[in-house]
């Protein structure tokens, strides 16, 4: 089965997770990354959530799923040890036409959620088709070492001057080129040891002299 990848916006938006053990514990730490507004149904929760209650960065209703705990969701996750209880949660968020990820059924899932590596802006995800998550772990954990803090640090910077020099007179395809000529430079090394003084000196030969470098780099520092 082919899912078709795709980035969403969940900010303020109910997600709500059927199960409170170590699974949805990694489901919803990555949720609230993402500013949503969690909602966990479950008799139990595991240590590692019981801060976001303390928080109030959850919302917990302590018991076992009920029909109707899905409305006004966005997104749901079955995640219980219940097999019945699973399918019944399957059953309400196909009638609602809600996206459902079911923890013991990759094929009945209507989305997949990824193994994924955050520096600041910079996301990338590994997935396996719910075929072998210990495999797309792996690989997360080879990414991970390969692209550090620096890369989220390189992102920042560049949308920054992409920021800066759009709706100037220069066009587009001079834009594209400023944007590749810097990331022909060692500017990620500079980056990554935090060079300061070297990536100024470096940003003022190769940005126009409108940009306040300055102004650039104490960003990056904050």
């Amino acid at each position: 089965m082919a899912f078709y990848p795709i980035n969403l916006n969940v900010t303020g938006q109910l997600c709500v997770i059927i199960g409170g053990g170590a699974v949805a514990t990694r489901k919803i730490i990555s949720l609230l990354a993402c500013d949503a507004k969690v909602r966990v149904i479950s008799p139990e929760l595991s240590s590692g959530l019981k801060q976001f209650i303390d928080q109030n960065k959850l919302e917990w209703l302590p018991r076992a799923y009920m029909p109707g705990d899905l409305q006004g969701a966005t997104l749901a996750f079955a995640l219980t040890d219940h097999p019945e209880v699973q399918r019944q949660i399957a059953t309400e968020a196909k009638e609602l036409g809600l996206p459902i990820n079911i923890g013991d059924n990759p094929e009945a899932c209507t989305f997949q959620t990824a193994a994924t590596i955050r520096q600041g802006d910079l996301l990338i995800s590994v997935s396996t088709g719910g075929g072998s998550p210990a495999l797309a772990a792996t690989i997360r954990k080879e990414l991970e070492a390969q692209y550090g803090p620096e890369y989220g640090d390189l992102v920042k910077l560049l949308s920054m001057i992409r920021q800066l020099t759009v709706g100037q007179s220069s066009s587009q395809e001079k834009q594209k080129l400023l944007l590749e000529s810097i990331l022909e430079t060692n500017i990620l090394a500079l980056l990554r040891e935090k060079e300061w003084q070297l990536l100024h000196e470096k940003l003022l030969e190769i940005l126009p002299r409108e940009i306040n470098v300055n102004s650039l780099i104490e960003a990056l520092k904050h």
